[in-house]
């Protein structure tokens, strides 16, 4: 059979693969075109698993949103470069993974890559992007939200990097908007102190505790100072006690109170948080290619 242009070209948009690569598979196949796509899939598998091992700590936090708003689905998708991050196809499938974990509501990462996506496989669908992008490809996490009878589901997203969603009790759009935003900015842990993990509030006590023992004052007072620090502590990382970022004269906690509101849940995602990223040396690479050479 006679591999057209038109059928080379119709290939090349379907996997994003190269010109030669495409004539080839349909070489291969005999023309048929959905048997060279799989067969072009099959061979982005095999650039992916030799990609599978750099390190991807860049990417985009992207968010889905139901059409009546009481549905959402956070999702951060990573790359290994910026320039990659900011490219459309990277994000055209990071948006349409959350769309799939809005609708398929998948238990986990695992069961979302083997949901259906555009006529394949989530995880087919990554590792036909690889062979597209040249970079490593992964769905690090997801989060899905969903407001009870009479909630406001909110979202922010700053830049590409940064994704907060947030589920109100009571009040509206625009102040779940202001939350989300002040959620952003100050990256609290919890919503309030009855959500502070003990182990992480044990560790900070004993800190405290041994810095006040050094002053040599009375344990009484040593105790009162650990108490104080805690108190202060607690403000700092909790949501409802650090003060808006909107108008710092009054606590979150203070803002939500006045619009009869409570925060739910919240979650926070920046890309790469986490992430340990590989320090590059110029001048050693550049070195190193020399030797090389």
């Amino acid at each position: 059979m006679t591999i057209t242009a038109s059928m080379v070209k119709e290939l090349r948009e379907r996997t994003g693969a190269g010109m030669m690569e495409c004539k080839k598979a349909l070489a291969e196949t005999n023309g048929d075109m959905e048997a060279a796509v799989e067969l072009m899939r099959k061979s982005g598998a095999a650039k992916a698993d030799k990609k599978a091992g750099r390190i991807a700590a860049e990417g985009q936090v992207v968010v889905a949103l139901s059409d009546d708003a009481t549905r959402a689905a956070m999702v951060e998708v990573n790359c290994e470069t910026d320039f990659v991050a900011k490219d459309e196809n990277f994000e055209k499938f990071a948006n349409r993974v959350a769309e799939v974990v809005l609708s398929a509501a998948p238990a986990d990462v695992s069961a979302l890559m083997a949901q259906s996506m555009d006529g394949a496989s989530v995880e087919e669908a990554r590792a036909a992007l690889i062979a597209k992008v040249g970079e490593n490809v992964q769905v690090r996490r997801f989060e899905r939200l969903e407001a009870a009878a009479g909630g406001t589901l909110g979202f922010y997203r700053h830049g590409n990097r940064i994704g907060v969603a947030v589920e109100l009790e009571g009040g509206d759009a625009e102040l779940a908007k202001d939350i989300c935003m002040h959620i952003a900015a100050s990256r609290p842990v919890c919503v309030d102190e009855t959500q502070v993990p003990q182990d992480l509030l044990d560790k900070e006590r004993e800190i405290f505790a041994a810095q006040a023992a050094e002053s040599g004052k009375p344990a009484e007072i040593v105790e009162k100072m650990v108490t104080g620090r805690i108190k202060k502590y607690l403000a700092e990382i909790t949501l409802v006690g650090q003060p808006f970022v909107k108008d710092p004269d009054k606590t979150v906690g203070k803002l939500l109170d006045g619009a009869g509101a409570k925060v739910r849940r919240f979650v926070r995602y920046e890309v790469g948080e986490g992430i340990e990223k590989k320090t590059e040396n110029f001048a050693e690479e550049v070195m190193a290619q020399a030797k090389g050479a």
